[in-house]
């Protein structure tokens, strides 16, 4: 983490972790599909709780940052809820037919309990999730639906997906790479955004403790960060932190447009005992259909259209190759080329879609050329006509700003 602006002084170590820190910040930077990955990103969030003002010891920004980083809480078990406003578009049937295709981009064999498909739900709306955790290796994730539910449960080696409308289940273990990667794609927890947060922090950025809270009946101090500069999307983090474990309760972002929060994050419930065993035991019920991720993998990647899935894996790895990231901080915008000739027109990619994608951008121009800037109230990306790509929390200007400096 790169210096910040807090009550205390900073040891010049500290500075030069904190320079590693933001460096490795920029792997978070969002490159591509703003709408899709922003989402996916963000998208597994809990929201705020009750609230109030408990008198607590007087605390420093320095000192609860440090809390935060010293808390190992293994256990836990509560409820949360999700609330995330990125502002999209309303895809409507669009959106449904999109969402078949990719499950259907095995030769029918995808599932509806693949939790890479089944937690993107949570990029929108209100959601209620029960969470439990016992140790590294056992951890489950419930989501409440009307009339059903859907469940993703890791248990040593076993990874299960579970959704019950459907009666499909998912399976992979802990040794197949791309289970893993699913299972640690989306920060689950206020805890993880925290993290991913304070990653970003620098000398761009203010660091306080402003009074305290109350969240599912515990004690909380309120960290609050803030980009210093003008230009940024993000207009405040709120982390409420437990004033006995450091473990992050709820985590805000408002955006500096005004309105409500984009994600608002914490536990209506939680308690620190261990979960019982039976928690994470799962058996796959009578009649469900059973698709295991290492048969997903394979069978995508073993007919012709799986040799065209690589083909263009491969030509998005080239663009993201070539990744960089112009400017600093909340104002950090990455930039790579995808060799590709901008956004696609209905002549491209057929005429409803083609307009569509059109409908969603505003055109702009600048010494760079022309391209198209795709919003949503967090991420922004400008697509220039020659295919390059400009990304980041910032604000239109400042995207725009960024493909001229990089002409």
């Amino acid at each position: 983490m790169a210096p910040f602006e807090t009550d205390d002084s900073t040891t010049a170590a500290e500075a030069d972790d904190r320079h590693a820190g933001r460096r490795k910040a920029a792997r978070y930077v969002v490159p591509v599909a703003v709408v899709g990955v922003a989402a996916a990103t963000i998208g597994l969030v809990p929201a705020l709780a009750d609230s109030g003002d408990p008198d607590l010891p007087k605390i420093s920004a320095q000192e609860l940052i440090e809390k935060i980083a010293a808390s190992d809480v293994q256990q836990l078990s509560g409820t949360v809820k999700i609330s995330t406003d990125l502002g999209l578009p309303d895809l409507g049937g669009l959106e449904s037919s999109l969402t078949s295709g990719a499950m259907d981009s095995g030769n029918g064999q995808g599932s509806s309990a693949d939790p890479s498909a089944k937690l993107t739900e949570l990029a929108s709306g209100t959601h209620t999730l029960r969470v439990a955790a016992d140790g590294p290796d056992r951890q489950k994730l419930s989501l409440l639906e009307s009339g059903s539910e859907y469940s993703v449960i890791h248990d040593g080696k076993d990874v299960w997906g579970y959704d019950s409308k459907s009666n499909e289940v998912y399976h992979a273990t802990a040794s197949d790479s791309a289970a893993a990667e699913k299972e640690q794609d989306v920060p689950a927890t206020p805890k993880d955004l925290t993290e991913e947060a304070l990653k970003a922090v620098d000398d761009t950025t203010s660091v306080t403790v402003e009074g305290t809270a109350q969240v599912a009946g515990r004690d909380a101090y309120r960290l609050v960060v803030k980009p210093k500069d003008s230009g940024s999307t993000v207009g405040q983090i709120t982390v409420a932190v437990d004033s006995k474990t450091g473990l992050p309760l709820k985590f805000t972002l408002t955006p500096s447009s005004g309105g409500a929060a984009v994600i608002d994050a914490g536990f209506t419930q939680v308690s620190f005992a261990a979960p019982a065993a039976s928690t994470f035991d799962f058996t796959p019920p009578k009649g469900a259909k059973v698709t295991e991720g290492d048969a997903i993998e394979d069978d995508a990647h073993g007919a012709h259209d799986g040799a065209a899935s690589r083909k263009s894996e491969e030509d998005l790895g080239k663009g993201l190759d070539g990744l960089e990231v112009i400017g600093e901080g909340w104002n950090s915008v990455a930039t790579f080329d995808t060799g590709g000739e901008g956004v696609p027109t209905g002549s491209d990619v057929g005429g409803d879609l083609g307009g569509f994608l059109g409908s969603l951008g505003d055109k702009v121009t600048g010494k760079f050329g022309s391209g198209t800037v795709f919003s949503t109230r967090l991420v922004n990306a400008l697509i220039t006509d020659d295919g390059k790509v400009y990304v980041g929390a910032v604000n239109k200007d400042a995207l725009v700003k960024a493909a001229n400096a990089a002409k």
